[in-house]
C-alpha cells in the first residue's frame, strides 16, 4: 500500500467500533463485545463519520439504525475484517505448533452431545487446541474471526456466506423424573394439561406443537407453564422433579438409560429442526477445519446408525 493510500486510511479503532455496532444494531451490545463503554463506541463512530463526512447511523431515541451509506460501508468493512481474521489464522497455523480451533455451538448440543465425544478428537489430533464457546446468537451477529465452526439449528442459518451440513435431527417426547411420574401418573396426552410443563425461551411454542400433534387443542392450563432461558435448564428442572419437559431424543438417551428421566408416553414424537454445522465459505478449505468437520460427520453418522 502506498504512502498516499495509508494517509487516506480511516482510524482502525473507529472502524472496529463501527463494524461491531453495525452488526449488532446497537452501541450497547457493541460496547459489551469490545469491553468498552457505550460512550466510547459512540465517540469512535462519530470520529469515523467526521472523517468520512457522512452520517453512518440515524439516531432514533436510544436506537441506532444504519443509513444507506452506512449499510453499504458495513458490508465492505465486515468482509475486510473477515479476510484479515482468516489471514491471521493461516499465519499462526503456519508458524505455530498448536492450531487453535474455535467452536461456537448451542449450549444444549455442547453439553448433551459434543462434550462427551470431544476427547476422541483431541486424542486423534493433539496438535489442535480446541476452544469451545456456547452461544445461541445469530451467526451474522458474531464478529469476523470469532469462530471457525458453528453449530446452529437449520432454520437459524444465514442464507449466504456459509457452507453448512446436517448433523442430526431430534425427536421430542414428554419426560419427567421417576418420582414425579409416580406422584402424577399419566396414560394419555390430555393428562399433561393439568401438570407443570417446563419450557425454554429458545424453544417457545414447543408444547403447543406437541399437543397439536397429539390431537389436543393446546395447553389447557397456561398457568402451569414454567419458563427457563435455556433448554438445558428446563431439562435439569425435569430431572429435579419440577414437572414435564419435552426431552429431545437422542440427547437424553443416557438420562433415560440411567433412570434420571422416564417417558410415560410412547408418543407422539415431535421432530425438531435439525442441528447443522456452519463454516464461512472462505475458510471451508482450511485443513484444520476440514479435519474437524470430517470427524464431526463421522461421529454423527455413527450416532445415527446406533439409534
Amino acid at each position: 500500500m502506498s504512502e498516499m493510500d495509508l494517509q487516506g486510511f480511516p482510524p482502525l479503532t473507529a472502524l472496529r467500533s463501527f463494524e461491531t455496532a453495525a452488526r449488532h444494531g446497537s452501541f450497547s451490545r457493541a460496547a459489551d463485545e469490545l469491553c468498552v463503554t457505550h460512550g466510547a463506541v459512540s465517540r469512535q463512530v462519530k470520529t469515523l463519520e467526521d472523517w468520512a463526512g457522512v452520517a453512518l447511523f440515524d439516531r432514533v431515541g436510544r436506537r441506532v439504525v444504519l443509513t444507506s451509506a452506512g449499510r453499504r460501508f458495513a458490508d465492505k468493512v465486515s468482509a475486510a475484517f473477515g479476510d484479515i481474521a482468516s489471514a491471521a489464522r493461516m499465519l499462526r497455523a503456519e508458524h505455530s505448533e498448536a492450531r487453535v480451533l474455535t467452536l461456537n455451538v448451542l449450549p444444549t448440543f455442547a453439553m448433551r452431545w459434543l462434550l462427551p465425544r470431544l476427547s476422541k478428537f483431541q486424542f486423534a489430533h493433539p496438535q489442535i487446541e480446541l476452544r469451545l464457546v456456547t452461544s445461541d446468537d445469530p451467526l451474522d451477529r458474531v464478529g469476523p474471526g470469532q469462530f471457525d465452526i458453528a453449530v446452529r439449528r437449520k432454520n437459524a442459518l444465514p442464507a449466504q456466506e456459509f457452507q453448512t451440513g446436517t448433523i442430526f435431527t431430534e425427536d421430542e417426547l414428554p419426560v419427567c423424573s421417576p418420582g414425579f411420574a409416580t406422584k402424577h401418573p399419566i396414560s394419555r396426552p390430555a393428562d399433561l394439561q393439568s401438570l407443570p410443563l417446563l419450557v425454554a425461551d429458545t424453544r417457545s411454542g414447543s408444547w403447543d406443537r406437541w399437543f397439536a400433534a397429539a390431537g389436543e387443542t393446546g395447553v389447557g392450563n397456561k398457568a402451569a407453564l414454567q419458563r427457563f432461558d435455556h433448554f438445558y435448564l428446563a431439562l435439569q428442572a425435569a430431572i429435579d422433579g419440577l414437572g414435564f419437559a419435552l426431552g429431545p431424543l437422542p440427547l437424553i438417551e443416557e438420562d433415560l438409560a440411567q433412570g434420571r428421566l422416564v417417558a410415560p408416553l410412547s408418543g407422539p414424537k415431535l421432530s425438531a429442526v435439525p442441528y447443522c454445522w456452519a463454516v464461512r465459505a472462505k475458510e471451508a478449505e482450511d485443513p484444520t477445519v476440514v479435519q474437524f468437520l470430517t470427524w464431526l460427520e463421522e461421529e454423527a453418522l455413527e450416532f445415527r446408525r446406533s439409534r
